[in-house]
């Protein structure tokens, strides 16, 4: 209930959209315990050695605090160390070549071979993880590049992702290597995701974070095709990011600007910050042609209402945001 589309963006906010702070300190805390009982896995000459400096990279939505509820997965990348392997590049990726004496590696080589497979390492893992408290269940995922581990305490599933730094460049810059699902590996690097993510919020009034969440529920209405999470993040911190936009502090005032520039975007490509993944549309015709007009749709009834409550109709401007968000947005309240 609200009496103001202020008041109800900000209990949409609070209430439906971000994550329940009390639970996002508890995923924390049990993210960090978890790497410290990978940290505890037997030094039994099988299991793969950590890197020695620091071993978990956090990634995904919840390291960018962009994910919104439910909190149903933490992404957790776990170190290894190279034991001096070396990478070999290949088409669409990397192949991983293990030197003789590092026998845990070999051990998980394609047979008769040196060349590291990344499926066996995923293997790996999910056998070790049966010694996490609380474990419940470990399986590899579908696309076969994670172990998604369940505990007992918790509504959230982790998944979990093997990856090798590689050594610096010649501008001393490294990025990771991590399982692609067919036995190989590929590039990424969360750190550019991460830190540019700040970079970008940092720069206009209103918290482009919420931005992201808000059009990640929009999406997730499934009103219109769905995009990915990643796919329409990039696009939003694109928009932020462009010369010359310069936000207000308030979500209604910003929809309307995202809804036309998912209006003009979806049908071009949209390349991969990073530089590793390419061009992240991966949408259909039919797809982009389904979230095209759910945006323009949306971008008119927000423009409305703008328009009624300038006009002092907060009731009728709250009902209108209703229309686009669903029966979880707040009513209006005298």
């Amino acid at each position: 209930m609200a009496t103001t589309v202020n008041n109800a963006f900000d209990a949409f906010m609070k209430d439906i959209v971000r994550l329940d702070t009390d639970r996002n300190d508890v995923a924390k805390r049990s993210k960090n315990n978890l790497v410290t009982e990978i940290e505890k896995f037997p030094n039994d000459g099988k299991f793969l050695d950590l890197y020695p400096d620091y071993m978990s990279i956090d990634y995904g939505s919840f390291s960018r605090k962009t994910k919104i509820r439910p909190l149903d997965d933490i992404d957790l990348m776990i170190v290894l160390h190279a034991n001096g392997n070396w990478r070999e590049a290949i088409d669409g990726g990397y192949r991983i070549r293990v030197q003789s004496n590092a026998s845990k590696q070999l051990a998980l080589c394609n047979p008769g071979t040196d060349v590291l497979n990344s499926i066996k390492v995923i293997n790996k893992f999910k056998d070790y993880l049966a010694n996490v408290p609380s474990y419940k269940k470990a399986d590899i995922k579908r696309n076969q590049e994670a172990v998604t581990l369940e505990l007992n305490s918790y509504e959230w599933v982790y998944d979990i992702v093997p990856c090798f730094q590689t050594t610096p460049d010649n501008f001393g810059k490294t990025f990771f290597l991590i399982p692609d699902g067919s036995g190989n590996w590929k590039p990424t690097d969360p750190r550019i995701d991460k830190d540019r993510t700040i970079a970008i919020n940092s720069k206009q009034q209103v918290s482009v974070l919420d931005m992201i969440r808000i059009m990640k529920y929009w999406t997730k209405r499934r009103t219109a095709a769905t995009m990915g999470s990643y796919f329409l993040e990039c696009m939003i911190l694109n928009y932020y990011d462009s010369l010359g936009v310069s936000s207000s502090k308030y979500i209604d005032v910003e929809l309307p600007n995202l809804f036309a520039c998912v209006y003009h975007q979806i049908h071009n490509s949209l390349y991969d910050p990073k530089g590793f993944q390419g061009d992240l549309n991966k949408l259909t015709w039919n797809e982009r042609n389904s979230i095209q007009e759910r945006a323009e749709l949306d971008y008119n009834r927000s423009k409305e209402a703008r328009d009624l409550e300038a006009n002092s109709k907060q009731k009728e401007s709250i009902q209108k945001w209703g229309e686009i968000f669903g029966p979880e947005f707040p009513t209006y309240t005298t």
